[in-house]
């Protein structure tokens, strides 16, 4: 029992004996707690302000610029280009002196190539004056290319301005709105876009939002472009569906030209797939593989790749597909690379090029043997294999549509042994005409439609002279005196059917010579 007014006696737990002091460290404690307290409350509270303030300082940053750099040694001049030809549209990536990639081209590399075009006389063009171009067939230029940038790296403001500056040429940058003032310095910060916008060198246009990225398109884990394929949900063990798919990226298409609107910026023309995967494997429906492009016609005038399923270089048949390739530009492609790949884009007339089987250079032998030249369609044939074909300057010639070819193909014999013309290369309706000692073949290949074949008996001879005069209405084809017409129409589309030429030869019978083409000549 206690008496009145003393303190009540406090029992230790056993073996510990009395503790005076616990009530004072109690206090400790609790202001200690509180203290913690307070300040975890402070951190919770100010952790959404100085994550949007580091944020946006990021948004806000801006990089120093580099002097351009010394003028190059390399006096070589790029090849004469003798008459007007339609825009090249070059590829770039980032531009840094220390490339960690073959995306990233040096400063120095980047201005020996402009100081290359500037002196062969050619001229930027903006985007806007590309797209007219796209629009009409004309060019504010004889000789001009369309230099885009690919990503929106940070390397564009820092090195490559200047270099642009000094030539006075302009440049698109196609921006990954998403990632825009994130993981710098890597990516542009908005300021930065903001100067380069006012200085009138740049424009920018669209590279997505978030969807340059590849992630899982099946359940083994399998990876492929988030824009071109549905996407695995592991969460619901399933894909995307066609719905889902276009929902998605539509969301990400539309959120990319907002931020466009939200900086001021114009709104973006032109569209740059993302690892240029245009014609890549998808997992689609067949009938809805052409989602995307109809989202991206909805949208742009226009896209770019750097691969594609046929050739569309700039002109009247990547006007007509909406869809323009680039010639990419790497880090590891050399000036002489540079010189001769610019030759092989320049478009070309049929009058420059009037006897090709005196150019073994223009030649391509795509699906051959490494090593195939010319030989193999002029007598040698091949070492190994029954059928070797070869395409003549294929970017250069796209856009033929009125053009004469005469050809003299000897070593014909029984039906082991033909040769062929393809005139139409790469356009919607080929036409391939193939003779053998003494038969005629007459081959239409429409899009989208089963192939025409037309056959003529010829009389036997181990050599023979074709004739195909080729318009945009059709092609009229005579072979030793034996005339017909193909692809005849009353409604010409030239950009469906433009293109150059192709030859072929095939023997079956190895102990037989190979057929041989001897002459070509091609005229206006």
């Amino acid at each position: 029992m206690t008496q009145a007014g003393s303190s009540p006696t406090t029992v230790s737990p056993a073996g510990t004996g009395s503790d005076p002091d616990r009530p004072g460290r109690r206090r400790l404690r609790g202001g200690a707690v509180r203290t913690a307290l307070g300040s975890l409350a402070a951190v919770v509270v100010a952790t959404p302000f100085l994550t949007a303030w580091h944020y946006d300082a990021a948004q806000r940053a801006m990089s120093g610029q580099t002097v351009p750099p010394t003028p190059t040694s390399d006096t070589r001049p790029l090849a004469a280009v003798s008459r007007t030809s339609a825009p090249i549209v070059l590829a770039y990536h980032d531009i840094n002196p220390h490339p960690t990639n073959e995306y990233t081209l040096t400063p120095q590399q980047l201005d020996t190539q402009l100081t290359k075009l500037a002196a062969a006389g050619y001229r930027s063009l903006t985007t806007k004056e590309f797209t007219r171009y796209l629009a009409t067939g004309k060019s504010p230029a004889a000789h001009s290319v369309y230099l885009t940038f690919d990503d929106g790296t940070r390397g564009l403001w820092t090195y490559a301005d200047q270099i642009l500056a000094k030539h006075k040429m302009r440049a698109a940058s196609y921006l990954i709105t998403g990632m825009v003032g994130t993981h710098r310095p890597y990516y542009l910060s908005w300021s930065e876009i903001d100067r380069m916008a006012g200085s009138g060198r740049w424009d920018f246009q669209d590279h997505t939002h978030l969807s340059h990225s590849r992630a899982a398109v099946d359940q083994a884990g399998h990876q492929g472009s988030v824009l071109a394929n549905r996407l695995w949900l592991p969460g619901k063990h399933r894909l995307e569906t066609e719905n889902e798919y276009r929902t998605r990226v539509r969301a990400d298409l539309d959120r990319s030209l907002k931020s466009f609107a939200d900086h001021h910026l114009p709104a973006p023309r032109l569209f740059a797939y993302p690892f240029s995967e245009t014609s890549g494997p998808t997992n689609l429906a067949a009938r809805n593989t052409s989602a995307l492009d109809r989202l991206l016609r909805e949208r742009f005038a226009a896209s770019l790749t750097n691969v594609s399923a046929r050739p569309l270089p700039a002109g009247p048949r990547a006007a007509a597909a909406r869809q323009v390739q680039r010639l990419e530009i790497l880090g590891t492609t050399s000036t002489d690379t540079f010189r001769e790949r610019l030759a092989e884009w320049t478009s070309r007339s049929p009058r420059d090029v009037a006897e090709p089987l005196r150019h073994p250079d223009q030649w391509r032998f795509p699906g051959s043997p490494s090593g195939t030249g010319l030989p193999a369609l002029t007598g040698k044939g091949l070492t190994k294999g029954t059928y070797v074909s070869a395409v003549h300057l294929p970017m250069a010639t796209a856009d033929w549509n009125t053009y004469r070819v005469t050809a003299t193909v000897d070593r014909l014999k029984g039906t082991a042994t033909s040769a062929s013309v393809e005139v139409g290369h790469g356009s919607l309706d080929p036409v391939v005409v193939t003779v053998s000692a003494a038969g005629l073949r007459v081959t239409e290949r429409p899009a989208g439609a089963d192939p025409r074949v037309t056959v003529r008996k010829l009389k036997s001879a181990s050599s023979h002279r074709l004739t195909l005069a080729v318009t945009s209405r059709g092609v009229r084809i005579t072979v030793d005196g034996t005339t017909l017409t193909a692809r005849s129409t009353t409604k010409p589309v030239s950009a469906r059917t433009s293109g150059g030429i192709s030859l072929a030869v095939r023997d079956e019978d190895e102990h037989i010579a190979w057929p041989r083409f001897t002459a070509l000549r091609i005229a206006p």
